[in-house]
């Protein structure tokens, strides 16, 4: 009995050493969404800054000890995603301009004085964060030993926060998410990802206060 659980606790410590990286950055991932969710330090911008970007750099540097450069934070091949951001920009604005007008829609992104400028600088520097942890901490922190496969993983968290959003939103994070990743997989940037999200977001912003 003894020898059984002493093989044991062998086989799990060397199962966490053989998948360090890829622990440290699921499970700091997991600490960071679920810190921001409980313990908010300020506003809503600067939560996403500090829990998203900020720690995520910090673990890079501190626990991978790798460039936080090669997590996405370089423009990459801005010839082929500078594609997909144009064309998913002008798609886009038909497809926001008929969800917008859904009851769902309406009531959860109605404002009373809505001011665009202070809006888009706010989800500008909130968008940077909630990105980075997924397309950029997640995606490129597991890229090495999944893959493609980090695409499909990182999409999953990226759903579940979307929780409490208007349904047709929450479904749609399944694609998007795919999309997103594999944009950003394939541009080597997560910077695509982030222009496209806050294009999304401020314009959904738009349509429901302004039109």
């Amino acid at each position: 009995m003894f020898e059984l659980i002493k093989n044991e606790l062998s086989g799990m410590w060397f199962f966490l050493v053989r998948n360090r990286n890829e622990a440290i950055v699921i499970c700091a991932a997991m600490l960071f969404l679920t810190l921001e969710q409980y313990h908010s330090p300020g506003l809503r911008w600067s939560d996403g800054l500090f829990y998203y970007a900020f720690l995520p750099l910090a673990t890079i540097v501190i626990l991978l000890r790798k460039n936080p450069l090669d997590f996405g934070l370089r423009l990459g091949n801005i010839r082929l995603w500078g594609i997909y951001v144009a064309i998913t920009c002008i798609v886009a604005i038909p497809i926001l301009l008929i969800t917008s007008r859904f009851s769902s829609f309406e009531n959860y992104y109605t404002v009373s004085d809505f001011d665009l400028p202070t809006y888009f600088l706010e989800m500008a520097a909130y968008l940077c964060g909630w990105e980075f942890i997924f397309r950029g901490f997640m995606l490129f922190g597991l890229k090495e030993r999944f893959k493609e496969g980090s695409i499909f993983i990182q999409m999953i968290p990226f759903l579940l926060l979307h929780l409490g959003k208007p349904e047709i939103e929450v479904i749609s994070c399944i694609p998007i998410g795919i999309f997103f990743g594999y944009v950003v997989y394939r541009g080597n940037s997560y910077w695509p990802a982030f222009l496209i999200h806050l294009y999304i977001n401020v314009l959904m912003r738009i349509f429901v206060n302004w039109l």
